[in-house]
């Protein structure tokens, strides 16, 4: 008998849904304080993850949801940055 697998969830800081993890793009805060995106999701730090859309970005941006998870502050160079990585990413996809 074959076993079926469970596929593990997050749910997106940005749109707030359930999605598969592989879906997702993990953005770390590393032990250094360093703010990135992990496209591995083994990154040792705090993780938050998001739908890797810029409409995701934006609503976690404009909520704060990005610095509630990663508990800390995130200063506009870093969403700049990520959102140049993350759109570049979502259309390697």
């Amino acid at each position: 008998m074959n076993r079926v697998r469970k596929v593990p969830l997050r749910k997106c800081v940005g749109c707030q849904e359930m999605k598969p993890k592989s879906e997702l793009t993990r953005v770390v805060r590393t032990p250094d304080g360093d703010i990135l995106l992990d496209p591995t999701g083994k990154r040792n730090g705090r993780g938050a993850y998001l739908c890797p859309s810029e409409a995701c970005l934006n609503v976690a941006v404009k909520r704060k949801a990005l610095e509630r998870a990663l508990k800390t502050t995130i200063p506009q160079e870093i969403h700049d940055a990520l959102r140049r990585q993350l759109v570049g990413d979502g259309d390697a996809r």
